[in-house]
């Protein structure tokens, strides 16, 4: 059995200090030198992509990880089916998905030269991990096992409610990975070494009521506790929501802790000179089930689609000068690499046939990076009538009105709901072109409003 130690330790949650509750268990053996830091292989969430692990990845660059050793996947087809036995246009059973994480890190293992890799998962990337280490091989090629909100006992836990869905508690998927391992009923066993990480009551997906499920004010049989998994290392920080649970500066730390066995110098990111930075350009699938909807998530390439890059002015968004980039991608999706003024906020204007022009405007850039993933937008039909369009958008996390400090256009957003559930909000200015700014607890970004007339959305969005 692990030996449990209690530790109270101040952690870096986004901008404000909070306290964070790690339950410390199988961290004994020797810390690795810089040289012999593993190989991480980042896992995301249902429906999510690899763009999300960016300022993990800095951070672990940051303390001095070599870049060449982290690695972030991006499955083709994000979403789970509906029914995990049943064939589903566009998404993927938790067999295949399994599949892929196992190819990257054979990919990985082959690269680095490698015997063994950590592996990090979101949500959904957790099931995954723990699919391969205990039905694909991974027992052998993993080390550690770091689960940030996966729904471990489910997202709900009803009898003959929705039961051949893998985020089912009482389905035969998760049924079959919380099988006791040992005499003592652990959920876990070696040699992989696994911890968790949840929030304490703030994550949407670990709810005792199923508002969002649909179920609103009908019991889930799910607790806060849900994603911890019994003879695991259980990590719980205070008020994160269900994506910070990976991509928060305590998350970071709390998966450093664990890998290395000692603290990050630092959980803030390190600014390099020269920043390049490269991703994919995808686009939006549409749902068999439900045409009109638009947004069926996939990270495909959207071969054909041509780019704008601008630096521009944090003031006023407008852009300081000619592009800094033209390109119309290849089949791969890649848009770069491209260098860019260290710390300049950048607008990245995306077109292709079937889209609405998106312009992108993100803060300044730190470092260097490979996963700069853009998605083409389209516009509904409800918002064609509009002057513009804007959303202020932030993938590493929800927006919490209890928890956050946040703007948009000079004034808290409306229709925000409680509970960290929304990870973006929309609103359709009038002014003609003009700046606007969205701010998230000390984040700022600025932007253009463009004319939904001539098909154009804006996308302002938060980095951390």
């Amino acid at each position: 059995m692990n030996k449990k130690l209690l530790l109270q330790r101040r952690s870096l949650l986004l901008a404000a200090a909070v306290t964070a509750t790690l339950t410390l268990a199988g961290c004994a053996t020797r810390s690795p030198s810089l040289a012999e830091a593993p190989p991480v292989v980042f896992v995301h969430g249902n429906g999510d992509t690899a763009a999300l692990w960016q300022t993990t990845v800095w951070r672990f660059e940051s303390n001095g990880w070599p870049r060449e050793r982290l690695h972030a996947i991006d499955v083709p087809y994000p979403l789970s089916r509906d029914d995990d036995s049943k064939a589903q246009p566009g998404r993927t059973s938790s067999a295949e998905h399994m599949a892929y994480l196992k190819a990257e890190v054979d990919k990985v293992l082959k690269a680095t030269g490698a015997r063994q890799v950590v592996l990090v998962g979101n949500s959904r990337g957790g099931n995954a991990i723990r699919n391969y280490i205990y039905n694909g091989g991974g027992d052998k090629t993993v080390s550690h096992a770091i689960l940030g909100g996966t729904p471990n006992h489910g997202v709900w836990a009803i009898p003959g409610f929705r039961e051949g869905n893998e985020f089912s508690g009482t389905g035969p998927f998760l049924m079959g990975l919380n099988a006791p391992k040992n005499a003592a009923g652990d959920e876990v066993s070696g040699p992989v070494k696994w911890m968790t990480i949840r929030s304490d009551n703030n994550d949407k997906f670990a709810q005792p009521d199923g508002l969002w499920i649909g179920q609103k004010g009908k019991p889930t049989y799910v607790t806060a506790a849900g994603p911890e998994l019994k003879g695991a290392t259980n990590v719980v920080i205070p008020r994160i929501d269900h994506r910070e649970t990976s991509y928060s500066p305590a998350a970071f730390e709390a998966s450093y802790r664990f890998i290395t066995g000692k603290a990050p110098q630092s959980t803030t990111i390190a600014a390099e000179k020269a920043v390049v930075l490269n991703g994919k350009i995808t686009g939006q699938g549409v749902d068999p089930a439900d045409p009109k909807t638009g947004n069926f998530s996939n990270n495909l390439p959207l071969a054909g689609a041509q780019l704008e890059v601008y630096a521009t002015d944090p003031t006023t968004g407008a852009r300081t000068g000619g592009a800094l980039l033209r390109k119309t991608v290849g089949a791969d999706g890649q848009w770069g690499p491209l260098t860019v003024p260290a710390g300049s906020p950048t607008e990245f204007v995306i077109t292709a046939p079937g889209y609405a022009t998106t312009h992108i405007y993100r803060s300044g850039f730190p470092r260097s990076s490979n996963i700069i993933h853009l998605r083409a937008e389209r516009i509904s039909d409800a918002d064609k009538g509009a002057e513009s369009v804007v959303t202020l958008t932030r993938p590493r996390g929800y927006l919490d009105p209890a928890r956050d400090k946040m703007l948009l256009d000079g004034a808290v957003p409306v229709g925000v709901p409680s509970g960290a559930g929304a990870a973006s909000t929309k609103i359709k200015p009038s002014g003609g072109v003009r700046p606007i700014t969205a701010e998230f607890n000390g984040e700022r970004v600025t932007g253009q409003t463009w004319p939904a007339a001539q098909g154009r959305v804006v996308m302002l969005e938060i980095s951390q």
